[in-house]
């Protein structure tokens, strides 16, 4: 799978990744900010945003002209926002691509951002958080990284509090466009199947008014600091317990992060990995269990998360140390050591996955909207095949030590228990504090 790179005169980077064979496009318009570069006055702004730009611009007045559109060429849109990025696509018919670019090119630049609708979409925005406050399963990463990340600004809630969110004026969001908004702190992603002409032609056309202000750098890089376990309990009434057991690791730029992601998908990724089998198959300990990689530009963590009977929490949670200690400390050839069947497992189990993944073009688009717009090199698949084929069993083994460190453990917890006594005691317990 081949990309092609242009900036365009204003400094927009426009990404394009024909897909010949396809008679699908996904154009995505990507912003590098997010609720990273907010404060505690305004958290939850980037999302508000991304909500708006989809209740009229000057072209089209109102939200529902902007979803007739959309529906008379049967296409889908949808946004989303993160930490550190925006997102907005349409992905529609090839031979209607113009019509997407020319919805996201008024949605960006021409947002009316009505101040009557603005306090009307309030309710709606209190409505969501309230609903994944409600869903553990969901809510149990922004808990777990409130924990790691506290004190940064990357703990903060995506959709901000009900109070930040009820706050919000009209010139919150005029400002926080202004600032962030522009043609250098912006990239265009079109997969599909579309000729690379056709798609800087549309991108000229409709994007060549973005303001080209420069990003002020807010410089804010976490620094690791931890010495000790640390836990956090979100009490709540449920009948199940959710938890994050994990450690803090590396950003997406560090050399051995594929050797940080085999190690990830040994422990959890997959029905044969080390957690499935040990915590469900063989207690009956969870229903869902699974170990994976969260990355941001400067910082990331290794993570389990599981649904856990309510009584046998702490059980599982001493299984899934052990589980860890077990592969930083065996020594090689030992029974507990990774073996050359689970490196070679789990390096076919990530090539297939993001092989099935890339045959959407929306999972194309972002695969190459991330790595533009947060990575050193932009690799195309094949090379990140290449890269995971190269990762050794000893470098596996050096990040297992390196980051499976029992001071710098941290567990997040969902559940409805009075207090964190006894999970604060089997961490302590693990490092003899």
């Amino acid at each position: 799978m081949d990309y092609k790179k242009t900036t365009l005169n204003n400094g927009l980077r426009v990404i394009t990744i024909p897909m010949p064979s396809l008679e699908s496009v996904t154009v995505t318009v990507w912003i590098k900010t997010g609720s990273r570069n907010e404060n505690s006055k305004n958290s939850g702004v980037s999302h508000f945003l991304e909500h708006m730009f989809f209740k009229g611009t000057t072209n089209r007045p109102t939200a529902k002209q902007i979803a007739e559109e959309i529906d008379s060429i049967g296409g889908i849109q949808n946004a989303g926002t993160a930490k550190e990025y925006t997102e907005y696509y349409i992905k529609c018919r090839a031979d209607k691509v113009e019509t997407a670019f020319n919805l996201l090119s008024d949605m960006t630049l021409n947002s009316l951002l009505d101040a009557t609708e603005i306090e009307r979409e309030k309710g709606t925005i209190i409505e969501e958080i309230r609903m994944y406050e409600d869903t553990p399963m969901i809510n149990i990463g922004e808990v777990f990284e409130g924990l790691i990340y506290s004190g940064h600004t990357l703990e903060m809630d995506i959709a901000g509090t009900e109070k930040t969110v009820g706050g919000m004026k009209r010139n919150d969001f005029i400002d926080y466009r202004k600032s962030f908004y522009t043609a250098e702190n912006m990239i265009l992603t079109v997969a599909g199947g579309v000729t690379e002409k056709e798609s800087l032609d549309l991108a000229n056309k409709y994007f060549e008014k973005l303001p080209t202000s420069k990003v002020i750098d807010l410089d804010n890089k976490f620094k690791v600091s931890q010495s000790a376990p640390k836990v956090k309990l979100h009490s709540k009434k449920k009948e199940q317990a959710h938890i994050i057991l994990g450690y803090i690791a590396d950003g997406k730029n560090y050399k051995n992060k594929y050797a940080q992601t085999i190690l990830s998908t040994i422990l959890g990724g997959g029905s044969s990995s080390r957690m499935f089998t040990e915590v469900r198959e063989r207690r009956g300990l969870a229903y869902s269990i699974r170990t994976s990689m969260d990355r941001y530009t400067d910082i990331g963590y290794l993570g389990t998360y599981a649904g856990l009977d309510t009584k046998r929490a702490e059980e599982a949670v001493k299984v899934m140390l052990d589980e860890h200690q077990k592969i930083a400390n065996s020594p090689m050839r030992s029974s507990s050591a990774i073996t050359t069947q689970e490196l070679t497992k789990s390096k076919e189990y990530l090539k297939g996955h993001l092989a099935l993944a890339l045959e959407d073009t929306s999972d194309v688009s972002s695969f190459f909207g991330d790595q533009e717009l947060f990575s050193d090199e932009v690799l195309t698949p094949e090379e990140v095949f290449k890269k995971i084929d190269k990762v050794t069993m000893d470098e596996v083994n050096f990040e297992a030590k390196r980051l499976f460190v029992p001071e710098r453990v941290n567990l997040a917890i969902i559940g409805p228990y009075e207090n964190d006594n006894e999970f604060v005691k089997i961490l302590r317990w693990k490092v003899n504090l």
